[in-house]
């Protein structure tokens, strides 16, 4: 089988030096587009791949016609709104994703947004510490569970919000659950996000939930900018001079926000979440095991178009 790994932005070598030796170990034949700059690149080189393993890159309908070949598409990280699922269904290829692998980098930069946000963007002046604060968990997921675990070592309070989630497992943690979204809002000095974006989250949070915040309250957004309602993140901001968003997914109109906001708000230049060399190796070579794994076995574990 030809496995493609087709990354705009690369991996690390020691990712694909990975990911090639346990491609031929299978005996399976590897191929790599990297940097490409146009859609064109990507149609002809997945036009004979039976496997393809993506980062951020979007696999859209047009892609899935290109690839008669294709059976499995898998997306190296935990998010996959870059795949189009209905087109992968509808072609009867199977798409998943690597939960879990990313985890760990993403909770790590959760932490540090909220020192940086704390310590007043390490600019001269008088800032706060973590501890004795609290930190909201939405959506107790892997990485929201790594962000409990970290903010306790600061000595924080942590609470969470997770319908899918029984309470009796968040308690376990030593975490304490809530009984609604709203709650969690207004008992979080830090409000770190971890939802997915789907119909039913994006553009989720807004006024109501943000003028919850206690004073000098911080949102945190390491999940994806879709969930933010930017219209309404700007009348919150408007309303509460008090409160903060920092976020690794820029919003639309960041420049206009961070301009009338100033440092009350930051982005990361690049989404930074999974980019750490432990992050990049292990969402790679997950990726390039589970095709191995549905090839020999027709294991689909971490299928997401069910």
């Amino acid at each position: 089988m030809k496995i493609l790994i087709a990354t705009e932005k690369p991996f690390a070598k020691a990712a694909v030096d990975g990911i090639a030796s346990i491609a031929k170990e299978a005996g399976h034949n590897l191929a790599l587009l990297e940097k490409y700059s146009s859609a064109e690149e990507l149609y002809k080189a997945v036009s004979d791949a039976d496997a393809l393993i993506v980062r951020s890159d979007k696999v859209t309908k047009e892609v899935i016609d290109a690839a008669g070949n294709l059976k499995i598409v898998v997306r190296a990280g935990a998010g996959y709104d870059n795949l189009d699922l209905s087109a992968c269904t509808q072609r009867g290829i199977v798409a998943m994703n690597t939960p879990g692998q990313n985890s760990n980098a993403v909770a790590e930069l959760a932490i540090g947004m909220m020192i940086y946000m704390s310590r007043n963007s390490f600019n001269p002046g008088t800032g706060s510490e973590l501890k004795g604060k609290s930190v909201g968990i939405h959506a107790y997921g892997n990485v929201g569970r790594l962000v409990a675990k970290l903010a306790k070592g600061f000595d924080m309070k942590v609470l969470a919000f997770d319908p899918f989630v029984d309470k009796t497992a968040i308690i376990n943690d030593n975490v304490t659950p809530v009984d609604s979204i709203e709650e969690l809002y207004e008992k979080s000095d830090f409000l770190s996000l971890h939802i997915p974006a789907t119909p039913q989250t994006k553009g989720s949070v807004g006024l109501n939930l943000l003028n919850r915040l206690p004073k000098g309250g911080c949102l945190v957004n390491t999940a994806r900018k879709e969930i933010i309602n930017e219209a309404e993140l700007i009348m919150a901001m408007e309303k509460r001079e008090d409160i903060k968003y920092v976020t690794d997914v820029a919003t639309e109109n960041h420049a206009t926000i961070s301009e009338k906001f100033g440092k009350r708000v930051f982005a990361t230049p690049k989404k930074m979440g999974a980019e750490t060399a432990e992050a990049n190796i292990n969402a790679g070579l997950a990726a390039a095991n589970q095709i191995v794994r549905f090839f020999e076995t027709g294991d689909k574990t971490f299928q997401v178009n069910k």
